[in-house]
């Protein structure tokens, strides 16, 4: 989850609010690659989920991060909720996930150092403890009273208002785990293709790392649950924008949907201002109920930039959202895909002939189908399982193209990183299947069992 903004000065003029994202704008040696990843810790002995505060805690595990490894802590109302070194972050989600949030690299080989470096640091610091982590797109077992929101004012603001829209917003803030990674472009024309290219693909993401299929300890019918819950949030802030796709997207129009989004808060002194359901537009001239006739800063609007959560979304980068948590080796895995897909030129225009002729419809479909179904999905002729198959090609053409060269040249490209995603079409088996043929095997129907087997 996003850390609150500050500074930026006032909102004088309507196109400040494009121009906030135009920035973001780079020439292509500057394009740089940001990976996040979050995942669940638990006590070794009990199975239970971490609670902020104890021997055995989130923030026995931050505080271990602090003292042995460097890290500065961010801290709000006196309670250490993060942390944070050069670049990169260590933050706090809803239910206690542990999430990183990478500094933006050149390559895929300097994100997985920098992942691997990681895990061994947050393994270093819960091994004394008792404490063990694990990739997974949901919790398996944990109910939403095991899991206690954890100390971050825009939490509390956020569970308010997630109680009053969809059905399972809460179930988010608490249950899911996501990897993702933020990507850039080059002009305004640049985003719209990548993001046209990010949201019509992002379906071929959930299927290819769909690895939920337990919720509540029980199959749940779905190879991702986290896909399930996203689809049952909040419409209002989420989905695969269809408007994306009609003449006229750019950055203005992508200002105009957030404007509509309904605000959750304003960040003031250190405090978050409840303003759940008002509007930004209110804002803008001065008639926001929360903060009667002052009108916002930039550092507001970045705000409100980070309250809208579609399957990829702009920020001043692209932020690609549709993937579960995962095993170690995935977390490369997911930014070589898109990396590869959207940093070279042919493999861009190869990935959108693709997808440019579906439709909203389809788009949406292939959504739904991907949750439910991974990599067996169909609609309308399209078969899941053979579009990955193109679009993990097109990646690796991309990645080839690069041609980013890692341990000491001893590895040409950044290629191999996509390797348990070839393993993934080979097999015909994702995460979720893997999970799932354990539980009809071996486990014997015994979901506890994936701790001991799947934990980093």
């Amino acid at each position: 989850m996003s850390i609150p903004q500050s500074g930026g000065g006032p909102i004088e003029r309507h196109e400040q609010l494009a121009e906030l994202l135009a920035k973001g704008c780079k020439a292509k040696e500057d394009w740089r690659i940001g990976t996040e990843h979050e995942k669940f810790g638990y006590c070794k002995d009990t199975l239970k989920p971490l609670p902020y505060e104890g021997e055995r805690s989130i923030y026995a595990v931050l505080s271990g991060l602090r003292d042995r490894f460097d890290w500065a802590p961010v801290e709000e109302g006196g309670k250490l909720i993060g942390l944070s070194k050069g670049l990169a972050n260590v933050s706090l989600e809803p239910g206690g996930a542990l999430e990183l949030s990478g500094a933006p690299v050149e390559t895929i080989h300097q994100t997985c150092d920098e992942v691997n470096d990681h895990l061994r640091e947050v393994k270093a610091v819960s091994d004394e403890i008792g404490v063990k982590f694990i990739g997974l797109g949901a919790a398996p077992q944990w109910t939403h009273e095991q899991m206690p929101l954890m100390p971050k004012g825009r939490y509390k603001l956020m569970n308010s208002y997630m109680e009053k829209v969809g059905t399972m917003g809460t179930a988010m803030m608490r249950r899911t785990c996501t990897v993702q990674v933020n990507l850039d472009f080059g002009s305004e024309a640049d985003m719209v293709q990548k993001l046209r290219v990010s949201l019509a693909l992002q379906p071929v993401a959930t299927a290819l790392f769909a690895n939920s299929p337990f919720f509540e300890n029980k199959v749940n019918g779905h190879k991702s649950w986290r896909a399930k819950i996203w689809r049952h949030l909040d419409a209002d802030r989420t989905g695969m924008l269809p408007w994306v796709f009609e003449d006229g997207m750019g950055f203005e129009r992508w200002v105009q949907w957030v404007l509509d989004v309904p605000m959750y808060f304003v960040y003031r002194d250190g405090k978050y201002i409840d303003a759940l359901g008002m509007s930004f537009r209110d804002f803008l001239k001065g008639e926001l109920p929360a903060l009667p006739g002052e009108k916002p800063s930039l550092s507001d609007w970045a705000d409100h930039l980070t309250t809208v959560f579609p399957e990829a979304r702009i920020k001043q980068f692209i932020e690609m959202r549709g993937a579960d948590g995962g095993p170690w080796r995935r977390l490369c895995a997911l930014p070589a895909f898109w990396v590869g897909l959207t940093y070279d030129q042919a493999a861009l225009d190869a990935a959108w002939d693709l997808c440019k002729d579906w439709t909203a419809g389809q788009r949406d479909a292939l959504r739904v189908a991907a949750s439910v179904d991974g990599l067996q999905a169909k609609v309308d002729g399209i078969n899941m399982h053979d579009l990955a198959r193109e679009v993990v090609a097109i990646s690796e053409a991309g990645l080839k193209a690069r041609a980013r060269p890692g341990a000491g040249g001893l590895v040409p490209d950044e290629t191999h990183f996509l390797n348990a995603l070839k393993e993934t079409i080979e097999t015909g088996k994702t995460p979720a299947d893997e999970l799932l043929d354990r539980y009809h095997g071996d486990w014997n129907g015994d979901i506890s069992r994936i701790y001991e087997d799947y934990s980093y």
